[in-house]
């Protein structure tokens, strides 16, 4: 949601830019400081008709952090500044609906491109971010590793895939590795448990098991998106108990899916039991309840087994991978205007490590792409389907393409658009 906050002077003024900007933006009824403090938790992006320093006084009280606070725009005599947050597109956008002068410090910082990328794969960070940004804004060589080619956003140049005499090292993973100097870690949530245990088993044996996960499966216990069981284990306290402590010691909360047994029975797996066939109907619980478990949560994403079963203290633990795949963003660009192009659709292009189209497509979103960003002028569907993360960008109505089999594909129409 964008909030277009303005006093009675300035309603029309902002209700014109509104539509401008698109469905996602509201103009507020009542006090601007009202309007905002209980609009700000669920705000993208709020542009202010108000001078500068007003605006710094209202938001003061209501930032907690750069993670979760919207981009502020403030509409100040003949400028419209970027005030706060990654705002520097929005104002742009916000300066060309109005004829005004945009004030903008640069283009998005490193440390944004990076909180971007962890947001993206819903990850958790590990390690000296500020050191790692320092380094990368001083040109320092900085290298990349995603071993499981995540689609990433365009990175500044001097961020590469291999090579040595690098200051710092990046690491896109969901396996575990011990900490070191230097290296980033960034650890996306890829991984389904599946959980089987005899009646009356305790959080306890339960954590123990989930221990061997990282011990001798290798994988970081923080990559946990879900833990998967059967429909008959659901209120099993023992397990119940261990995913809210998964949750407590981690910092964030995973659903615990459930499956009947038919489902699980129907899934192949590399270690079936005919013991747990014979008393539970399905040959597998844990393997198969972990690859059910990631089917459902990737969204027609491939799967595989990242960790075969292990037993202990009569609990038995599986994990399943959600493969990443290509992202392709069809962009449509309005009637031409840099105003006829939502913040999503900007959201999109900037996130893209390879941005196609049209010569005349690609001047118009020069302005806003990231340094690193390669330019092309076909492929976009064979770039996605090889795991890219890809903006297709058009005048109109939007591209169409014939859509790559294992790509996500978003549709983000310009205003105006159908």
């Amino acid at each position: 949601m964008i909030g277009v906050f303005a006093g009675p002077a300035d309603r029309g003024d902002a209700a014109d830019l509104a539509g401008l900007l698109g469905p996602d933006a509201v103009v507020p009824d009542g006090p601007v400081k009202i309007a905002a403090s209980n609009l700000w938790s669920r705000l993208d992006a709020a542009v202010f008709f108000l001078d500068a320093g007003s605006v710094v006084r209202l938001i003061a009280p209501l930032v907690r952090g750069k993670d979760s606070d919207p981009a502020v725009v403030c509409v100040d005599r003949r400028f419209a500044v970027a005030l706060a947050g990654d705002a520097a597109a929005l104002t742009r956008q916000v300066a060309d609906a109005l004829n005004l002068a945009p004030v903008v410090t640069g283009g998005p910082s490193v440390d944004s491109v990076l909180d971007d990328l962890a947001e993206q794969l819903d990850a958790r960070v590990e390690g000296d971010v500020a050191a790692c940004v320092e380094a990368i804004e001083a040109g320092e060589k900085v290298v990349l590793r995603n071993p499981l080619s995540f689609p990433l956003p365009a990175l500044p140049p001097n961020v590469v895939a291999d090579g040595e005499n690098a200051t710092w090292v990046i690491v896109v993973d969901d396996r575990a590795a011990a900490a070191k100097k230097n290296v980033l870690r960034i650890v996306p949530r890829t991984l389904v448990v599946g959980v089987g245990s005899t009646r009356g088993a305790s959080a306890t044996s339960i954590g123990a098991a989930l221990s061997e996960l990282d011990a001798q499966g290798g994988l970081d216990l923080r990559a946990i998106k879900a833990f998967a069981t059967l429909d008959a284990k659901a209120d099993e306290p023992g397990i119940v108990d261990a995913v809210e402590d998964w949750g407590f010691w981690h910092g964030d909360t995973a659903d615990l899916l459930t499956f009947p047994t038919e489902e699980l029975a129907e899934i192949g797996v590399p270690n079936p039991s005919s013991v747990v066939r014979n008393s539970m109907g399905t040959a597998s619980v844990a393997e198969a309840a972990a690859l059910r478990g990631a089917r459902q949560i990737g969204g027609g994403a491939p799967v595989e087994l990242a960790a075969e079963k292990f037993k202990r203290d009569k609990v038995t633990v599986a994990a399943a991978r959600v493969l990443p795949r290509g992202r392709l963003a069809l962009v449509g660009l309005g009637p031409g205007p840099a105003e006829e192009r939502t913040p999503r659709a900007e959201a999109e292009i900037r996130r893209a490590a390879f941005v196609v189209g049209t010569p005349e497509a690609i001047e118009a979103v020069t302005p806003i792409l990231r340094s690193g960003t390669e330019i092309r002028h076909g492929g976009a569907t064979e770039l996605a389907a090889s795991g890219a993360a890809v903006a297709f960008v058009a005048f109109g109505a939007g591209p169409t393409l014939d859509l790559p089999v294992n790509a996500d594909v978003i549709v983000v129409p310009g205003v105006g658009d159908g």
